[in-house]
C-alpha cells in the first residue's frame, strides 16, 4: 500500500519553500515601483498556504519513502513546482494563457531554458528574476536528486554512483543533512562568483545575477531577447563558458575538495577527462569549419566556436550568434552535440558523459570477445569493475532517449509542426537543452507561435527527460500501482 503522508509532507515543504522564494521578485517589483510585487505577494501566500496546509496534514507520517513512493514524490513534486511556479507568470500578463506560463515554469524547473517570452529587454525585473531563480532552485533540486534519489531508484545506471552518493554517506560527511547543506553553500558561493564576474565584465547588478543564476544551473534563461549575444563581449563569453563548464562538473567533487584541501578528484575522475575532451574535440571542429567558409573572423571565431558548443553540450542552451545559419554541417553537429550532456550529479543534462563511457567499455569488451573468445575481458569504470546490470541499465536507457525522442517527434509533427521544428523540439525539449533548429525555435526564435498542445508536449517531454525518463515512465505501468 502507497502511503500518500510522506509525499505530501516533502511536496508541502518545497511548496512553502517556493512561496517563500516567490517574496525575493516581490521586493524587486516594490523597489522598482512596479506594481507587479501585488501579484508576487498572492501568489507567495497562496503557495505557503497550500504548501503549509499539505505539511500540516501529512505530519506525524512515518519517516522514510519506499522506492514506490520515491518515485511518486519526484515526478510529483516537479509537476507541482511548475504548476505553483507558473502562477505570477500567468498573473503578470507578460504570457497570454496558463499553458504559456506553465511551459516557462517547467522550462525554468527543469533548467531546459526555452522560452514562450518575447519582449525580455523591457519586461518587469521580477518576472526576469523569478525566470532565473526558478531555473537556480531547478539546478540546486536536480544535483540533490541525482546525488540522493537517482542511484536509490536505479535509473539509468545511476546505481554506478550508489557507494558515492547517501548510500555510503559517512564517508562523505557525517549526515545526509550536512550533504544538501554544504551543496547549497557550494552552489550559491559559484553564484556569487558568477554574478561578481558578470558585473565586473559590464552587466547591471540585477542582469548579472539573473545570469549568475541561470549560467551555474546550465539553464540558459536570460534577460534580453539576444540572450548572450545582447551584450557582444568576450569577456562576458568567456566568464560565461567557464560557469556553465563548472556547473556541468560532479558536484561530489566539490564536496570532496573541500574536505581534502586537494585536487587529485579531478585527476581520478574519468568523467571529467571526457566531458573536456568532447568539448575540445567538437569546438575545434566548429572553429576549423568557421575558419573554412569565414565565419567569424580573427580570433573571435574560436570564441564562438567555444561558446556555442559548451552551450548546447552542457544543456545551458545561451547563445551569442545564429549558430543555425552557419550552414547544415554546423546544424548537424550542433543537433547531435545536444544529446551528450555533462557529468553525473551536475545541473547539465542529456544522456551524461558516464553512460556514454559503459557504452564505449561494452563495446570494447564485445569486440575483443571476438577477436579472442576464450580471453577474460573485465569492464572497469574509474578502475572499479563494472557490473553487468549497470551496463543493462545503460543500455536500456539509450534505446528509451531514442524510443522518446522518435515518440515525441510523431506526436509533435502530428500538432502540425514541420520536421525540424518537431525533431529538434523534441531533442531540445528531452535533453533540456533550450533552443532548438529551424527559423522558428532555433537560437533567434523562440518557442511562442506553437500550438497549445505541441506546448503541453514539450512541457512533458522537458520533465521526462530531466528526470532520466524512466522515473516517469514507470508511473504508466499497470503493475506499478498493484499491492
Amino acid at each position: 500500500m502507497i502511503d500518500l503522508r510522506p509525499i505530501m509532507l516533502i511536496v508541502g515543504a518545497l511548496l512553502a519553500t517556493l512561496g517563500s522564494a516567490m517574496m525575493v521578485p516581490a521586493l524587486i517589483d516594490l523597489a522598482e515601483g512596479n506594481p507587479d510585487w501585488q501579484i508576487f505577494t498572492a501568489s507567495a501566500l497562496l503557495t505557503m498556504m497550500v504548501g503549509f496546509s499539505s505539511w500540516a496534514v501529512a505530519r506525524g507520517a512515518p519517516a522514510g519513502l519506499s522506492v514506490r513512493e520515491a518515485f511518486i514524490m519526484t515526478v510529483f513534486a516537479w509537476v507541482v513546482l511548475a504548476a505553483f511556479g507558473a502562477l505570477p507568470i500567468y498573473w503578470s500578463g507578460v504570457v497570454p494563457s496558463y499553458t504559456d506560463a506553465f511551459f516557462e515554469a517547467m522550462s525554468g524547473i527543469t533548467t531546459t531554458g526555452a522560452t514562450v517570452i518575447t519582449g525580455l529587454d523591457t519586461a518587469p525585473p521580477g518576472i526576469l528574476f523569478w525566470r532565473g531563480l526558478l531555473q537556480w532552485l531547478g539546478g540546486l533540486g536536480i544535483i540533490f536528486m541525482a546525488i540522493a534519489v537517482m542511484p536509490m531508484l536505479q535509473v539509468g545506471g545511476m546505481q554506478l554512483f550508489k557507494a558515492e552518493a547517501f548510500h555510503a554517506a559517512d564517508k562523505i560527511l557525517p549526515r545526509a543533512t550536512q550533504i544538501s547543506g554544504i551543496m547549497t553553500i557550494i552552489f550559491l558561493s559559484m553564484t556569487a562568483a558568477c554574478a561578481f564576474a558578470y558585473a565586473a565584465a559590464g552587466m547591471t547588478l540585477i542582469d548579472a545575477a539573473i545570469h549568475a543564476m541561470t549560467t551555474v544551473a546550465t539553464g540558459g534563461f536570460s534577460s534580453k531577447d539576444a540572450s548572450i549575444g545582447h551584450y557582444d563581449s568576450a569577456a562576458i563569453d568567456w566568464i560565461a563558458i567557464v560557469f556553465m563548464c563548472l556547473g556541468s562538473l560532479p558536484f561530489l567533487i566539490y564536496i570532496r575538495i573541500l574536505q581534502t584541501r586537494s585536487l587529485t578528484f579531478l585527476k581520478d575522475d574519468s568523467q571529467v577527462h571526457t566531458f573536456f575532451a568532447f568539448l575540445i574535440i567538437f569546438s575545434l571542429t566548429i572553429w576549423l569549419y568557421e575558419r573554412y567558409l569565414h565565419i567569424h573572423p580573427g580570433p573571435d571565431s574560436l570564441r564562438y566556436a567555444v561558446f556555442n558548443i559548451v552551450s548546447v553540450m552542457t544543456g545551458t542552451g545561451y547563445a551569442n550568434d545564429d549558430y543555425n545559419a552557419w550552414g547544415t554541417f554546423s546544424a548537424a553537429l550542433f543537433f547531435m552535440v545536444m544529446f551528450i550532456g555533462g557529468c553525473s550529479s551536475s545541473t547539465s543534462c542529456g544522456v551524461k558523459i558516464f553512460r556514454f563511457q559503459i557504452m564505449f567499455q561494452d563495446i570494447r569488451q564485445h569486440l575483443n570477445r571476438m577477436l579472442y573468445p576464450n580471453g577474460v575481458f573485465v569492464k572497469t569504470y574509474n578502475g572499479r569493475p563494472l557490473e553487468d546490470s549497470v551496463s543493462a541499465a545503460v543500455m536500456t536507457f539509450f534505446f528509451l532517449y531514442l524510443v522518446c525522442v522518435v515518440g515525441l517527434t510523431i506526436l509533435l509533427s502530428l500538432t502540425g509542426l514541420d520536421d525540424m521544428t518537431a525533431l529538434s523540439g523534441a531533442a531540445t525539449a528531452i535533453s533540456n537543452v533550450g533552443p532548438g533548429l529551424g527559423e522558428i525555435i532555433g537560437p533567434a526564435g523562440n518557442f511562442k507561435d506553437l500550438n497549445n498542445t505541441a506546448k503541453w508536449l514539450l512541457a512533458f517531454g522537458m520533465l521526462l527527460g530531466r528526470l532520466e525518463l524512466f522515473t516517469v515512465l514507470v508511473l504508466f505501468l499497470p503493475k506499478f500501482w498493484r499491492d
